[in-house]
């Protein structure tokens, strides 16, 4: 499900976070689909168990998952409309524009590729079709 770099500059936990958010914004973890236990977790990637419990502590903090007591952590119903997800995603977004800048391409040419980008994605939830 996840991958870590040890040697990537990210703080483990980060990377973490930083996945699971991503699996939630294309789609492949829907709502309430339950999250491996933070000790699976950890023991599957070889992490220290704080590691992965400040990772979802923090997702949790972000209204991105939800705990129930005894039965495990889940994605949260608005998790698309966490402001962690929405930050991660301008970020994206910031990373592109300046690719596009330094490409040479042009605002409107830059304009136009989201545009159709957006057209070829499936709905967002809550948007028609």
């Amino acid at each position: 499900m996840l991958v870590i770099d040890p040697r990537s500059g990210v703080a483990i936990y980060e990377q973490i976070k930083n996945q699971i958010m991503e699996l939630i914004a294309v789609g492949a973890l829907k709502p309430h689909t339950q999250l491996p236990s933070i000790r699976a977790l950890a023991s599957d990637l070889s992490l220290n168990f704080n590691t992965v419990k400040k990772a979802f502590g923090e997702l949790e903090s972000a209204g991105v998952i939800y705990t129930l007591a005894g039965r495990g952590c889940f994605v949260a119903d608005r998790a698309l409309e966490s402001p962690a997800l929405r930050e991660k995603a301008e970020q994206a977004l910031r990373n592109g524009v300046q690719a596009a800048r330094a490409a040479g391409m042009s605002a409107e040419e830059a304009k136009q590729i989201v545009d159709d980008i957006f057209t070829q994605l499936v709905p967002a939830p809550g948007e028609k079709a």
